[in-house]
């Protein structure tokens, strides 16, 4: 069994130290391409604490892309159930999922995905739009985020302006300026020279650490997984390492050079439950599960084992 899996261990930590952020119960993903199936993920079980860095490592094709995808709603499981505080991700509808990420999660991605006639400030205010703050704290707080990642003079310029690491720095205060529960990271520093590398992985660990927030990095560079306090490896879509070990830069000394929480938006407080959107109804889960919402304890309400058999998804394979 992975490192800190043991029930024993699990209840004496919830009692004493951080409480899960994340909790996965028998996450499978199936694809079927033609007449065959490829199972991407087996039987994936895990928790992620509140507050840690984690990196998920493994080759192409190792599943890591697809349990990123699964961990931040991006997908739906063949079987299984994702846990973000108390609320099963996988039971909610498109619509309830969009609203999820967009309150509580964060991205960073290897393209930066910046919009290309926006300004710096711009796309750093753009996940404050959707939460509805006032274009005067938006400016605020946006330009304070690209103050802590060294980019103030380039506040209005736009993404053809500037170099793949300065757009990468701006895709990091973009992440991390409406204060999510959650930043996933695809392979942030797939682009970059070895320089750029070391200064967005310690700016993100800075980052994380100041506001206390889960950092999830997934890559195929095991150097990065140096600046992670856990490192999950995946082969052929099953964990076969899950270690805890001390990071080469920590973040927390220089975590006060950082913006003040009272300079960015107010931090989301994640539901007691599902979403409501409109008038629908949570779909059930892919294998027809009965509905089983989180209690009023501090852990997820576990859904019980994955049966033997169900129908798999078609879909085309991830990279």
């Amino acid at each position: 069994m992975p490192e800190g899996g043991g029930t024993l261990e699990t209840a004496a930590r919830a009692k004493t130290g951080p409480k899960p952020m994340i909790s996965v119960r028998h996450l499978r993903k199936v694809y079927r391409i033609g007449d065959e199936k490829v199972v991407a993920l087996a039987d994936i079980n895990l928790e992620i604490l509140k507050g840690q860095v984690v990196c998920i490592v493994g080759t192409s094709g190792s599943g890591k892309s697809t349990l990123l995808n699964q961990l931040a709603g991006l997908e739906k499981p063949t079987r299984g159930s994702v846990y973000i505080g108390k609320t099963n991700i996988s039971r909610l509808s498109e619509n309830q999922l969009a609203i999820f990420r967009q309150r509580f999660l964060g991205f960073v991605f290897q393209s930066y995905n910046l919009l290309p006639t926006m300004t710096a400030l711009e796309n750093v205010s753009l996940p404050m739009i959707f939460k509805g703050v006032s274009k005067s704290k938006r400016n605020k707080a946006s330009m304070a985020m690209l103050a802590a990642v060294g980019l103030k003079k380039r506040a209005h310029h736009k993404p053809t302006q500037m170099s793949g690491g300065q757009q990468q720095r701006v895709g990091i205060a973009r992440a991390f300026v409406s204060r999510p529960k959650v930043v996933f990271a695809d392979e942030p520093t797939g682009n970059l020279d070895t320089r750029t590398t070391i200064d967005v992985m310690r700016m993100m660990v800075r980052f994380a650490r100041r506001y206390q927030q889960t950092l999830i990095i997934v890559t195929h560079d095991p150097e990065i997984a140096d600046y992670a306090d856990r490192v999950i490896t995946l082969i052929d879509g099953a964990i076969t390492s899950d270690v805890t070990h001390t990071p080469i830069y920590d973040g927390t000394a220089d975590a006060d050079s950082l913006p003040p929480e009272s300079a960015l938006p107010e931090e989301p407080k994640l539901p007691e439950g599902p979403i409501p959107t409109e008038e629908e109804e949570l779909p059930l889960p892919p294998d027809d599960e009965p509905l089983i919402l989180p209690d009023d304890g501090d852990a997820p309400c576990a859904p019980p084992p994955a049966p033997a058999a169900a129908e798999e998804e078609k879909g085309e394979l991830p990279i």
